[in-house]
């Protein structure tokens, strides 16, 4: 069966990660703590998605619509996700969700084998963008996608980076 990303970004959208508004509850009052030296996460808490870096691992429990904070742990404890790639995109003026799509397709989809070391349409693992809106790009200066990867059967511990699978 051919998997398409038009479907997971559809998909995504409806699971609720858009990187702007809203966020149900963490399950944690906490903040996250990050290493000094290194900027991983230490001890799990709330994080700001503005705050979210390449590497970092987060749980989806009680995520709305659109996100604001998420629940970040370690990544050798069991998550939800993991941040596989950033994607940077230019200009003033909103480009539009079609462009934004594009943007995934291409930096997203495009790093997955790079990162996992399977094709993303051979993987048993999945992807879905933390995007920017149209208000988050015009009043908070938003322009990173974060690629984010998972695995539908659940939590997983440790990273998916080499996963091959």
């Amino acid at each position: 069966m051919r998997r398409t990303i038009m479907n997971r970004t559809i998909a995504a959208a409806g699971f609720a990660l858009l990187a702007a508004t809203t966020l149900a509850g963490c399950g944690s009052d906490e903040e996250a703590t990050r290493d000094a030296d290194t900027n991983e996460v230490t001890e799990a808490g709330e994080a700001d998605v503005f705050s979210l870096a390449l590497g970092d691992c987060i749980d989806d429990d009680g995520l709305g619509n659109e996100v604001s904070d998420v629940a970040a742990v370690p990544c050798a404890e069991p998550h939800d996700n993991e941040v596989f790639h950033v994607v940077e995109m230019e200009g003033d003026d909103w480009p539009g969700d079609e462009a934004v799509e594009a943007a995934v397709e291409e930096g997203c989809v495009g790093e997955f084998e790079t990162f996992v070391g399977v094709a993303y349409m051979d993987s048993e693992l999945d992807i879905f963008p933390l995007t920017p809106t149209q208000g988050s790009w015009e009043q908070g200066d938003d322009r990173e996608i974060l690629c984010l990867i998972y695995d539908p059967a659940g939590p997983v511990e440790g990273s998916l980076e080499g996963a091959a699978r």
